[in-house]
């Protein structure tokens, strides 16, 4: 059920799945703590990170970016990746309120 268009206050239940979607994959749940650890990152420092392709990274991290969940800042030399806190707050609050909306 979604909200009534009316409401614009409530998240959109489309955007609420888009970001739950982007959370499911363990490797990108890793990639977000990493950020989290950091101000932001370049694609690069993410890759040497992890045990895995450059590509590999690029697309986990165009997932989180597309969702909305991490920000991408371009620069001249390295493109910067950060946490949007706001958006993971967000999706805490659409999971809380979910839960509690089912578990009366």
């Amino acid at each position: 059920m979604t909200e009534s268009p009316s409401d614009n206050r409530a998240p959109d239940s489309r955007a609420i799945a888009a970001r739950f979607a982007a959370l499911s994959h363990p490797a990108r749940i890793e990639i977000l703590k990493h950020l989290s650890a950091s101000r932001c990152c370049s694609c690069r420092e993410v890759v040497d990170h992890f045990d895995l392709a450059q590509s590999t990274v690029s697309q986990h991290l165009k997932i989180l970016v597309e969702a909305g969940l991490v920000r991408f800042e371009p620069d001249r030399q390295r493109s910067r990746y950060a946490v949007d806190h706001a958006a993971l707050a967000g999706v805490s609050a659409s999971l809380a309120a979910l839960v509690n909306s089912c578990c009366r």
